[in-house]
């Protein structure tokens, strides 16, 4: 099982080594998609139990917020 592991480690080093168009267009995917969660994380996805002070307050924003959540209308 080892040597299948190192067989394919050595694989995917070897592949990434020898790239020289791939590494840059690798690059610009990583930042893009950096960038891309970045932003929905900020405007999309409000932190909202962090106002919250205790443990219990969390829970039962959580559950509030689970149970009077109104479905979306297709």
């Amino acid at each position: 099982m080892a040597n299948l592991a190192t067989r394919i480690f050595r694989f995917y080093s070897d592949g990434f080594r020898n790239m020289t168009v791939g590494r840059q267009l690798w690059l610009i995917i990583i930042i893009k998609l950096i960038i891309i969660f970045g932003v929905l994380k900020v405007f999309f996805f409000p932190d909202v139990l962090a106002k919250k002070a205790s443990g219990c307050d969390k829970a039962a924003a959580a559950r509030s917020e689970l149970i009077n959540r109104r479905p979306l209308k297709p």
